[in-house]
């Protein structure tokens, strides 16, 4: 029996050491996959860690990559605004310029039409004009030989039809009243020149008289303005007065109405030959006619060659 009991306890006790050890192997590969569960998670973790710091890396590569591509776009955003800065100011200055081209051709327009207008008063004027420079040379050539013959000694010049006599034949040194020659002189000249220029073939043409005082250079300019102005008044006062008989009622009236005087002080003086101021031929006294649609005419003219000249440059 105690045999028996020694056997019995000793079946428990290798029992128990069984089972100890089962456990203990099960404990052991608990521990063991527990193990290899966290290595492998290590693991795991380890490659997910790397993976996060490669594609970091790969973000910050395509951040610096994208901040480079901000640059560029920024940079060539820059150049297109100085592009587009300097296409506007291109197209203003060319706006500019076509404004001012508009401008010009409105101004050549404007010119032209004037330069059209002229020419069309220029050519209704033509025949008025042809007529007034035969009428002028006409004048002179009626004048000349009215006066080449006389006894006056009369000198007629042939561009202008100016007539000049000495101041001498009419007044005394520094004087300004008529000497008996002079109003003899007068007597005679007058009628003879009134009948061709205030005659029926010319009179409609003639728009002024003008009897012109002069004085050598010597003295004060104003004393000889004074005394030339007062000679051409003696001389058209001499021929005028109503107590004058040496032209007819008609003649007078006619004279009256395109006579006038001037005094030219010496500001006109002849010259001799060298160069020096003829003092005796300066003091003279001069009669003069002028046109009717003269100066206009002239003026014209003027306008016409100017605006032509403009045209050609």
């Amino acid at each position: 029996m105690a045999q028996r009991f020694h056997r019995k306890q000793d079946e428990e006790t290798t029992y128990w050491l069984s089972y100890s050890d089962m456990m203990a192997g099960l404990l052991l590969a608990f521990v063991l996959i527990i193990s290899l569960t966290v290595l492998h998670s290590k693991v795991q973790y380890d490659l997910k860690q790397n993976e996060l710091l490669g594609k970091e890396q790969e973000l910050m590569l395509q951040t610096d990559a994208l901040r480079e591509e901000q640059e560029t776009v920024r940079t060539q955003q820059a150049l297109l605004d100085q592009a587009q800065a300097q296409l506007d100011l291109q197209a203003s200055a060319l706006a500019d310029q076509e404004d001012k081209l508009l401008s010009q051709e409105e101004k050549l327009r404007q010119q032209n039409e004037l330069l059209r207008e002229l020419q069309k008063l220029m050519d209704s004027q033509q025949e008025k004009l042809d007529r007034i420079i035969g009428v002028r040379s006409e004048l002179i050539e009626a004048l000349k030989e009215e006066f080449d013959d006389s006894n006056l000694h009369i000198s007629v010049d042939e561009s202008t039809g100016a007539i000049t006599f000495d101041s001498t034949i009419l007044f005394e040194y520094n004087r300004d009243e008529l000497k008996e020659t002079g109003e003899a002189f007068l007597g005679e000249f007058f009628p003879r020149y009134v009948k061709i220029l205030m005659g029926p073939e010319y009179r409609e043409y003639v728009s002024e008289i003008i009897i012109e005082g002069h004085t050598d250079t010597s003295g004060n300019y104003m004393f000889n303005l004074d005394l030339s102005q007062k000679r051409a008044f003696s001389v058209a006062e001499y021929c005028l007065s109503d107590n004058n008989d040496i032209l007819t009622k008609e003649e007078t009236e006619a004279l009256r109405s395109v006579v006038s005087t001037s005094g030219r002080s010496w500001s006109d003086p002849v010259y001799n030959p060298d160069g020096s101021v003829n003092m005796e031929a300066s003091r003279r006294v001069e009669v003069l006619f002028r046109l009717k649609d003269e100066e206009m005419i002239r003026e014209m003219i003027e306008i016409l060659n100017s605006g032509q000249e403009s045209e050609g440059e």
